[in-house]
């Protein structure tokens, strides 16, 4: 996973911030003479945004919202972290990523945005935006770049005021139909991934409890896992489950060994991208003295979930389609 923990040291005050485009790099002011900016309240607080002229999204989160939205002709590029290369293979708008420029394959950095002559940019906080590694919306306005945080992650920006993931991804679209001017492409599609996930949750059981899913991204002294707000806390309830560690009030963080023993998951979903493969995690989880008293290491219930489908984004209805149809194949 590209974590939001794993931030490096690259903070800057701001006069450096403004400063930092000296190298022959300019950022155009946005055009005027297009459509009249739209106003929209981005994690609690209302944005005005002139119709974006060359943005650029960070990772799968952002470029796939994007594409969904039929916006792929309008941008300037992406930037998409190494990791998420079989994720790119796997989606459903590979012919849109490969006309799309790739801007980097790490991080998204200011100098990268700058470079870029962006007028707006798209991306997490945390994962993409840091003040930490001075990439901030507050900096990126400084220099006459619009942004937009997406609302999974708002809970620690902001306002603070969470909302559940699949309503924050559907907010998202909603949003940028309005950023962009296809707010009729983004109610059909917001429409039909709901009707999907209703249709995914007709066909939980009647009886019994949700089946207590464990969601495996990585780690070896501490698991690396999906916490309330992350996008797999929905995608697995949508399907039937309850995530055992829906009541920490993070997205992506790490927790203790014993919290996952001690929860009895019978299910382990593990999250796939480039580095270390499935079965590779799999057998390091079966590894752990402590968690083979698990349920699901017991009875060998894993569950392989892209991380394309796992972080916030249109295909995180994919996932729950998938993740029932496998806990309804093991008769849960």
């Amino acid at each position: 996973m590209i974590r939001s923990a794993r931030r490096r040291s690259l903070a800057v005050p701001l006069v450096a911030a403004l400063l930092a485009t000296g190298c022959g790099a300019s950022v155009e002011p946005a055009a005027q003479n297009g459509p009249a900016p739209v106003t929209v309240t981005n994690c609690g607080v209302p944005v005005p945004y002139p119709r974006p002229q060359r943005p650029v999204s960070y990772d799968v989160s952002g470029t796939e919202k994007m594409f969904a939205l039929g916006l792929a002709d309008r941008m300037r590029g992406y930037v998409m972290n190494a990791q998420a290369e079989p994720s790119i293979a796997g989606s459903p708008w590979r012919a849109d990523y490969a006309r799309v420029p790739r801007l980097g394959t790490s991080r998204i950095t200011r100098e990268i945005v700058v470079d870029a002559q962006a007028d707006w940019v798209l991306a997490g906080w945390g994962s993409g935006f840091s003040e930490e590694r001075g990439i901030t919306p507050q900096l990126l306005d400084q220099l006459g770049i619009r942004s937009y945080v997406h609302t999974e992650t708002c809970w620690d920006y902001g306002d603070k005021q969470p909302v559940p993931p699949l309503e924050a991804l559907y907010a998202d679209l909603h949003n940028l139909g309005r950023i962009f001017g296809v707010e009729q492409r983004a109610a059909e599609l917001v429409s039909e991934l709901r009707a999907r996930i209703s249709k995914v949750q007709e066909g939980r059981p009647v009886a019994g409890e949700p089946v207590p899913v464990f969601v495996y991204d990585s780690g070896a002294d501490q698991p690396y896992t999906a916490g309330r707000h992350a996008a797999p806390t929905d995608i697995i309830a949508a399907a039937g489950g309850r995530n055992v560690l829906a009541d920490v009030g993070k997205g992506w963080t790490t927790v203790g060994w014993e919290a996952v023993v001690a929860a009895k998951p019978e299910v382990i979903v593990i999250i796939d991208y480039a580095g270390q493969s499935a079965a590779e995690k799999q057998a390091f989880l079966e590894s752990l003295p402590a968690m083979r008293s698990v349920p699901a290491v017991q009875q060998k219930r894993y569950f392989v979930l892209s991380y394309g489908d796992a972080v916030s984004g249109p295909r995180n209805v994919k996932g729950a389609e998938d993740l029932a149809a496998y806990l309804r194949s093991i008769g849960r």
